[in-house]
C-alpha cells in the first residue's frame, strides 16, 4: 500500500518539519513511494485524514505526537462504516510517546518506519468521547489511549502550552508537580455502565484503552486494547507530596496498590461537575476542554500496524 502521511512539522519542538527529509529517507526506504500533507492548526490532521480515507488511502501515517495520532484517527472513524477505514501507521514524534509504548513501536525514525512493512495488523478498540469544548458547544472525539479529567487536563494543557523539556517524561514530571502545587480535588458527579452515580472530590478520573499517559506513567498495568472494556482509574487526595514521595509507584503501576487509588472495569462512564466547578480534560495528551463528558468504548473499531 502507497502510504498517505500526515505531518505535524511543529511535532518534537519544530524538529520534524526541520528534519522531515531524514523521515522522507527512512520511509522512501522501508516502504517506498508515498504522499504527504502537513498540517498548520488544530484540527488540520482530522479534515486531512478524513480527506484521505474518502479518497481511497490504504495506510494513513500520522507523524506527530500522541494528539496527532488521535486526530488522525478522528478523521479515519468518524463517519465511515468499518470496511471504509484505512490501516493506521504512526511514526511517533511527540513529546509523552505514550501510544507507542502501548502498541510496541521503538522511538527512532527507522524503526517505526521498517514497522510500517514488518509490524502486524491489529484490530484494537477505541474510545469516544462527548464533551464540552472550549467554547461549551457540544463536541466528539474519539481516542486511542487515554481520556480522563481533573488535575491530567491541567498537566496536558501546561504541556501544550510550551512547557516542554528535551525528554518528555521529564516535561510531564515538571508539569505535574506544577499543576498539583495548586489543586485541590474537584466536585464530580459520575458513573460507570449506567450504575450508581457516586459524587464526590476527585484528583483524577482516567478511562484507559491503553496502560501508559503523562511521559510514560503506567496508568492502567492491566489494560488491553482488544478486550472491550476500558480500566478506570480513580484518584482521590493526591497531592504534591504523594508524587515527590511515591513517584516510583506512580510510573510503575504500584500506584493501584495505593489507598487513595482504585481501579474498575467498565464500558461506558459519565461524569459531570457539580458545585459550578470548572474540571479541565485531557483526551490523548491534549485538553480540548472540560466536563460533562460521555464516554463510551468502541470494540474493534481502529485497524493499525502494530511495532511488533
Amino acid at each position: 500500500m502507497k502510504p498517505y502521511l500526515i505531518v505535524n512539522p511543529a511535532s518534537a519542538a519544530g524538529r520534524t518539519g526541520r528534519h522531515f527529509d531524514a523521515i522522507a529517507r527512512a520511509v522512501r526506504a522501508n516502504v517506498g513511494d508515498f504522499d504527504c500533507a502537513f498540517t498548520h492548526e488544530p484540527g488540520d490532521a482530522v479534515r486531512l485524514a478524513r480527506a484521505a480515507r474518502d479518497a481511497g488511502a490504504g495506510l494513513v501515517v500520522a507523524v506527530g505526537g500522541d494528539g496527532t495520532a488521535s486526530e488522525v484517527i478522528d478523521g479515519l472513524v468518524e463517519g465511515a462504516p468499518r470496511p471504509a477505514r484505512p490501516l493506521f501507521g504512526f511514526i511517533p514524534r511527540g513529546t509523552g510517546g505514550d501510544l507507542r509504548k502501548t502498541i510496541g513501536l521503538a522511538g527512532d525514525v527507522e524503526s517505526a518506519a521498517r514497522a510500517l512493512v514488518t509490524g502486524s495488523e491489529a484490530v484494537l478498540d477505541l474510545g469516544r468521547i462527548t464533551f464540552a469544548g472550549e467554547d461549551g458547544a457540544r463536541q466528539v472525539r474519539h481516542f486511542a489511549n487515554v481520556a480522563g479529567f481533573g488535575v491530567s487536563g491541567v498537566v496536558s494543557a501546561l504541556v501544550n502550552r510550551g512547557l516542554k523539556l528535551p525528554s518528555g517524561k521529564l516535561s510531564f514530571m515538571l508539569a505535574s508537580a506544577r499543576a498539583l502545587l495548586s489543586w485541590s480535588d474537584r466536585p464530580v458527579r459520575w458513573r460507570a455502565d449506567d450504575g450508581p452515580w457516586q459524587e464526590e472530590r476527585l484528583t483524577a478520573l482516567s478511562v484507559c484503552n491503553g496502560r501508559y499517559f503523562g511521559g510514560g506513567m503506567l496508568v492502567a498495568p492491566d489494560a488491553r486494547m482488544d478486550d472491550g472494556l476500558f480500566d478506570v482509574v480513580v484518584w482521590k487526595g493526591l497531592g504534591l507530596r504523594d508524587f515527590i514521595t511515591k513517584k516510583r509507584m506512580l510510573y510503575d503501576g504500584r500506584h493501584v496498590e495505593l489507598p487513595n487509588t482504585r481501579v474498575l472495569r467498565a464500558r461506558t462512564v459519565e461524569a459531570e461537575p457539580l458545585e459550578g466547578a470548572e474540571v479541565p480534560l485531557d483526551v490523548d495528551g491534549e485538553a480540548p476542554g472540560y466536563l460533562p463528558a460521555h464516554i463510551t468504548i468502541l470494540p474493534g473499531a481502529l485497524r493499525i500496524r502494530l511495532g511488533r
